[in-house]
């Protein structure tokens, strides 16, 4: 037995086989873990540990942000709605308009195409159009405008006439009203800017010899409006003048042979309506006169509404789809172009046809307002 060799019995030892990747996934997780306690330390701090106000420079740049947004936000306010120019409702506040219940207005009424009051009390003409223009952005209905005729001499005391020849006091006078610096000093007269530009003319009865200045009718009698500017050309040149508060008077005495009236003289757009009334009764004549006739709205001296009229005419003006003024011209002075030519067909202009310049007035506009519409 001894000789013999034992038997060695090999033995294997199955392993498991190696799972990949399964070191880094629990790597991972003790990672994970490891970063989870860290938070949960971290937000589990004393209160005593949290930084005291001051040792961080955040809240301080917070609070001055805040600072300079109140300062912007009180600095915009008091330049929008207290410096600068008046606003709208600040003009309308200054006027008074808010507190008209009706809007009395001063106007011609014997002026066919300018301003006329028919028989049956309506009223026409380019004079009552811009009225109703400027009344509508004053916030008044039609039905809301009063209108009274009004005389020559009567026009600087804002002072008309009801139907039955009592005084009545108006608002704003819209009577062909020329603009004359002369005007302008009187202390109760106050013009918008213009809204019609006109000259003067000549008007004889049919027949007459041709007329082409008023010094023509030097020695001669010539009808015109008292306290009118035409009357100072009319004096100028030599003849005799014949006053009248209403133009149809005017008429009347050159329809009267026994007057001895040869002419009238007083503002083309006024001669025209009557011309074209009357086309073979009258003959109406050019001076080429190049001094213009400026009609302008007079308000008294309420000068916050001399601002919202001129904000009206601006708007008119300045504003492409407004064309109201234009509307005005064309219903009532373009159609007696025609009719308004001398014996040899020569035209005599009326008016022209494009609304005055006028400038924008001195009116703060809010971000939400649009002046010119």
């Amino acid at each position: 037995m001894d000789g013999e060799r034992t038997p060695v019995r090999k033995v294997v030892v199955r392993r498991p086989p190696k799972q990949r990747g399964v070191p880094r996934q629990r790597a991972r997780e003790r990672r994970g873990e490891r970063a989870l306690t860290g938070l949960r330390r971290t937000f589990a701090l004393p209160a005593e540990t949290v930084r005291p106000w001051g040792s961080s420079l955040a809240p301080w740049r917070l609070a001055a942000l805040g600072v300079v947004l109140i300062v912007v936000l009180a600095f915009s306010w008091v330049s929008l709605f207290h410096v600068g120019p008046p606003s709208v409702e600040d003009l309308r506040r200054a006027a008074g308009v808010d507190e008209w219940r009706t809007l009395p207005i001063g106007v011609k009424d014997d002026q066919p195409g300018i301003a006329y009051r028919d028989k049956d009390g309506s009223w026409s003409g380019f004079d009552i159009d811009i009225a109703y223009m400027i009344a509508e952005d004053l916030g008044f209905r039609r039905d809301d405008v009063r209108f009274y005729g009004i005389e020559s001499e009567d026009r600087a005391r804002m002072e008309a006439s009801d139907l039955k020849g009592n005084p009545v006091p108006v608002k704003m006078v819209i009577a062909s009203y020329s603009i004359t610096a002369k005007r302008e000093e009187m202390p109760n007269v106050m013009f918008s800017s213009s809204y019609l530009h006109t000259e003067q003319s000549v008007i004889t009865l049919r027949g007459h010899a041709k007329v082409a200045s008023l010094e023509e009718f030097k020695g001669k009698k010539v009808c015109t409006l008292s306290a009118s500017t035409s009357a100072i050309t009319a004096s100028v040149s030599g003849a005799e003048l014949v006053r009248r508060n209403r133009v149809s008077q005017c008429f009347d005495e050159l329809d009267n042979p026994s007057s001895g009236v040869d002419a009238i003289s007083t503002d083309a757009a006024i001669l025209g309506g009557f011309k074209a009334k009357f086309p073979d009764k009258y003959d109406h004549w050019d001076l080429g006169d190049d001094n213009t006739e400026a009609w302008g709205v007079s308000v008294g001296d309420n000068k916050a509404l001399r601002d919202l009229v001129n904000l009206t005419l601006y708007r008119s003006y300045a504003d492409p789809k407004d064309a109201r003024w234009e509307q005005a011209y064309q219903k009532n002075i373009a159609p007696e172009a025609s009719s308004n030519v001398e014996p040899d067909k020569t035209p005599v202009p009326l008016a022209r046809p494009q609304q005055p310049e006028t400038p924008r007035p001195y009116v703060r506009e809010l971000p939400w307002e649009d002046l010119t519409s």
